[in-house]
């Protein structure tokens, strides 16, 4: 990710997280980003990691990925909720997507699932967005045309 950070840091046994620099560029991207990524990006719940906030990203579970066999160009990721934060799970839906990657470190093999650190989405080079969410131990891209993020149980 270009702005946000989302490393492990051994000396201190976790992660450190930082989406400050991300949100200091937001509104300067604004004009650049599709509406639903916007939308999304700039939801004040978005990056706040404090205690009570159910819209924050952070600790969402990886729980699904459902990619289109048309040439629909569509993908679906869900995401659970985390038990001690999460009123209900995330989906997103991407429209026109061009690009789909997930990398996986296998380095942390102390969790069952991979959860998400933090995310970012910028503009793609030839209009769209580019999506990158960090999990625990794994990274997700995925360059689109748009993406609508909802919130609740999946259908």
């Amino acid at each position: 990710m270009r702005f946000v950070t989302a490393v492990w840091k051994a000396e201190q046994h976790g992660f450190y997280l930082d989406p400050r620099p991300y949100l200091d560029e937001l509104p300067e991207l604004r004009d650049r980003l599709p509406a639903g990524a916007w939308a999304f990006a700039s939801d004040p719940s978005h990056y706040d990691m404090g205690h009570g906030n159910s819209h924050c990203v952070k600790d969402l579970e990886l729980a699904g990925i459902h990619v289109a066999t048309d040439k629909s160009g569509q993908l679906t990721l869900e995401f659970a909720p985390n038990q001690w934060k999460h009123d209900s799970g995330l989906r997103i839906r991407y429209t026109g997507v061009t690009h789909f990657s997930i990398d996986y470190e296998h380095s942390i093999d102390w969790m069952l699932v991979d959860t998400v650190l933090l995310d970012e989405i910028l503009p793609g080079e030839d209009g769209g967005c580019v999506h990158e969410i960090a999990l625990t131990d794994a990274s997700i891209t995925v360059r689109c045309a748009d993406l609508e993020a909802v919130w609740g149980d999946a259908e």
